[in-house]
């Protein structure tokens, strides 16, 4: 069973919950009480089914592959594990509002001559300076 709201929000196949924790397990290759831990841990949220059974996504799936890789062949705990994957969403959420950022600042443009000109942030220096801001 599949959680409704993640795929209609999203509408896609990885975000979709098809995997009961056994499989999840076998194809990350780790014990299910291990996908246990780190749901206790806060590094896995999978969803659940009416009857309250874990459903694992291919991105879960992917997710568990990164811890993996990171605790087996980088050495890192599962509390460094987890601060990084916090950085890495903090770090995209940041990407995204940039994006939004460069967009609005795009349609904000001046329309100049045939082009348009962006509107952009100018260096202190470039500006003109008064005689009395010289010394600073």
């Amino acid at each position: 069973m599949t959680d409704d709201r993640t795929t209609s929000r999203t509408g896609r196949s990885e975000d979709r919950a098809v995997y009961i924790i056994s499989v999840a397990a076998e194809i990350a290759g780790v014990h299910p009480q291990t996908l246990r831990m780190y749901e206790r841990k806060g590094l896995l949220q999978p969803q659940r089914s009416q009857g309250k059974a874990r459903r694992y996504s291919e991105r879960d799936i992917m997710r568990l592959r990164a811890i993996q890789s990171l605790t087996q062949d980088e050495g890192i705990n599962l509390a460094g594990v987890k601060r990084i994957m916090e950085l890495e969403a903090e770090a995209e959420a940041l990407r995204e509002r940039v994006r939004q950022l460069e967009a609005e600042v795009a349609s904000r443009a001046i329309p100049m001559a045939g082009r348009r000109i962006g509107v952009g942030i100018v260096p202190r220096r470039a500006v003109f300076r008064f005689p009395w801001e010289e010394d600073r």
